[in-house]
């Protein structure tokens, strides 16, 4: 079956992202008194939007995130990018075949826009995605694993959503595809 639309998650699946953040993630959540390890976070909040940290953490301890958690987290990461962040191997590749054979593509992470530009201008990506390409969680009110991210974007790309492949590698991921009615491939490489 041919689709008429790939639509790629981006954290682990075109930039390498996941092992950076959920070690600086960890770190800070322990810092801030709230003990998280590396296999912790992969598993409460890889692929989810940031409102899902703060919401876990409230739920677990009823204690609420410093109101500057984003933006230094965000620092962290950025700056962290900068110095380490690759493109995942063979995305450049799946990328360069889509183009020549005319298969449209986007991406749709739950990341912020400045998270996806900033990963993509290092790692080279960037001339892969014009403003048109990519969406973020924060175009829509719910993250993934709610669907709406995957349907902004097939909707706002013109295909229906059952034409769609979505390629991810997070469960909440995956999760929001199957809601979503695009079909999906996993796996942590395109």
């Amino acid at each position: 079956m041919r689709y008429d639309l790939v639509i790629f998650d981006n954290d682990g699946v075109l930039v390498d992202s996941e092992p950076i953040s959920n070690r600086l993630l960890a770190g800070y959540l322990t810092e801030l008194g709230h003990p998280t390890s590396y296999e912790d976070s992969i598993r409460d909040y890889m692929g989810s939007a940031m409102h899902r940290i703060h919401d876990l953490v409230w739920e677990r301890t009823g204690q609420r995130l410093p109101e500057r958690f984003d933006d230094v987290f965000h620092g962290r990461v950025f700056a962290a990018f900068e110095r380490e962040l690759e493109p995942v191997a063979g995305a450049v590749g799946v990328l360069e075949k889509l183009a020549a054979d005319g298969v449209p593509y986007c991406v749709a992470s739950s990341g912020s826009h400045e998270r996806i530009r900033v990963g993509h201008r290092k790692t080279g990506l960037d001339r892969w995605f014009d403003e048109g390409r990519i969406f973020s969680s924060q175009d829509v009110g719910r993250g993934k694993p709610a669907p709406d991210l995957f349907l902004y974007a097939a909707g706002r790309m013109g295909v229906a959503p059952e034409r769609c492949v979505v390629i991810e590698d997070s469960p909440l991921g995956v999760q929001a595809a199957v809601a979503a009615g695009g079909w999906m491939c996993t796996g942590s490489r395109p």
